[in-house]
């Protein structure tokens, strides 16, 4: 049985901008979780006993879009449901409940063309400048952590 790694949610996003800083972007941000974020680890695997996989991306959150990016640094990865040639790349409609610690993505566009539609919850915790991504559904198997990026 091959194992899909689901690194989409914490993986590297599209470029997206958030323009204006209003106090509605403000208190929708209560939780932390807009803003641009660089992983900083990717692990695959069922609690308890989890394996790092060296992959590398981002994730962008603006109040209702995220953008994910990621990439395999083995030139010979097959394809994944998420991937196309070692890269994942989608952005989407997002929902997020702060109170419950979780989103869900409904994919509007991706290089795996057949995530358009698809919806992903998952669950987040923000820690200061620390971002955890994980499935809501354990059985996917994967935890993500970022680190929030402040461009200099």
């Amino acid at each position: 049985m091959k194992k899909i790694v689901s690194a989409g949610f914490g993986a590297v996003a599209l470029l997206v901008t958030t323009a204006g800083c209003s106090q509605a972007s403000e208190e929708s941000n209560s939780d932390g979780l807009t803003g641009e974020w660089r992983m900083t680890s990717l692990e695959v695997g069922t609690e308890g006993n989890m394996a790092t996989v060296e992959y590398s991306g981002q994730v962008i959150f603006t109040d209702d879009t995220m953008s994910v990016q990621a990439m395999n640094p083995d030139t010979s990865a097959p394809d994944t449901p998420l991937t196309v040639q070692g890269y994942e790349a989608y952005y989407g409609d997002l929902t997020r409940d702060p109170d419950a610690g979780t989103l869900s993505v409904t994919v509007e566009s991706a290089a795996a063309r057949d995530l358009i539609g698809q919806t992903f919850d998952r669950n987040y915790e923000v820690d200061g400048d620390t971002l955890v991504l994980t499935p809501s559904d354990p059985a996917e198997g994967f935890r993500v952590t970022y680190e929030r990026h402040s461009p200099s």
